[in-house]
């Protein structure tokens, strides 16, 4: 089984909403969505459901093009951030639904349901109704409705975005446990890195209607293949900063430079793009390779356990991520640490080059 979208763009009124796309989805497999705001997971969501028709491409399920075939006629489920349960009906009627749309026998509804029921944790609730459920078991509830029917192919659209962060939490570490045993291709939309972390699988991102590259979750994070990759797989975004390599040294603003060892050994002289994650700035050097900027401290954000850096270096706005509470001048100076180590870096047309140094030699 599997779900393949060929040449696949769409545009409206002259604007494109994505670009030439080409993706391969197999079954059993988890695969996220991950991008900003209007970057095209929904359009390509529903591209993928039959809801929407492409401008151009085709659309292949297990080999055959339903490109044009209606969303009815699919064996599909879709799960937007508003979960829609009948208020009037148990849970239990709830998971049956589609079941009895499609004329099922009520010894098929009963075992579907119970089954599904119990892949969701709700065997204990199907008697109730869904306001006597909190908001976790209420999209556990419509995600039980979307899985029953056993549709090859199910779309989660930012499925926990409206939860608060606790439940969010607990369901981010069920979902791929809870699918796990469906055999279904599971596709699932979200803004958040940590949240496509956490689920695993497989990870599409996107910027402004383009994939820009695709594959295992992890490896993606590790070696992301160009800058707009990293941008949109980090949270807060990696920051970037114009270096230059010239006669043996590391230019980063006018004079301040460092020997060209490490990473930046085997760099021919030019201008590249470094890129580093927020967390590896530090406000105390912590191994000799770490290199010290001097900044200028905009905004701190104090989350309780971990501060937000606003910074200035160079004309360039970062933000550095760090363990604890601190208690800073805005507006003052502030030394950060970078170990070299933690440094991507990308040619100038944005394109990865180097990898970090620390993802390689784990």
């Amino acid at each position: 089984m599997s779900l393949e979208l060929q040449n696949i763009s769409m545009s409206v009124d002259g604007n494109m909403h994505i670009y030439n796309t080409n993706l391969t989805l197999k079954k059993g497999t988890m695969n996220v969505l991950l991008g900003r705001t209007s970057s095209g997971k929904t359009t390509l969501m529903r591209i993928m459901a039959g809801l929407d028709v492409p401008t151009s491409g085709k659309i292949l399920w297990e080999g055959k093009d339903v490109t044009g075939m209606k969303v009815q006629d699919r064996k599909i489920a879709m799960v937007y951030q508003q979960f829609i349960n009948y208020p009037a009906m148990t849970v239990y009627e709830n998971i049956a639904a589609p079941l009895r749309l499609m004329k099922k026998s009520e010894d098929f509804i009963d075992k579907a349901v119970r089954k599904t029921a119990g892949l969701m944790r709700m065997t204990d609730m199907l008697h109730k109704k869904p306001l006597e459920l909190s908001g976790g078991q209420q999209q556990r509830c419509a995600l039980a409705r979307s899985l029953v029917k056993g549709s090859g192919l199910v779309l989660l659209d930012e499925p926990l975005a409206n939860l608060d962060y606790k439940l969010r939490e607990e369901l981010r570490a069920e979902i791929p446990k809870l699918f796990e045993e469906s055999g279904a291709i599971f596709v699932y939309a979200t803004t958040e890195p940590e949240e496509a972390l956490l689920l695993g699988g497989n990870v599409a991102t996107l910027w402004e209607g383009k994939i820009t590259q695709f594959g295992k979750t992890a490896d993606v994070y590790h070696n992301p293949n160009n800058a707009t990759t990293a941008k949109v797989f980090s949270n807060p975004a990696m920051n970037f900063l114009n270096i230059e390599k010239k006669d043996g040294f590391i230019y980063f603003h006018n004079s301040n430079k460092i020997p060209a060892t490490d990473i930046f050994l085997k760099l021919e002289d030019g201008e590249y793009l470094a890129g580093f994650r927020p967390n590896h700035l530090e406000l105390k050097a912590r191994s000799d390779s770490a290199f010290h900027f001097d900044t200028n401290l905009s905004v701190t954000e104090i989350t309780g356990s971990e501060t937000f850096l606003h910074l200035s270096y160079d004309n360039e706005n970062w933000i550095g991520l760090v363990h604890g509470v601190h208690d800073l001048e805005y507006g003052s100076n502030l030394s950060v640490y970078l170990d070299l180590r933690h440094i991507f870096i990308f040619k100038k047309d944005g394109d990865l080059l180097q990898t970090a140094s620390y993802v390689t030699n784990r």
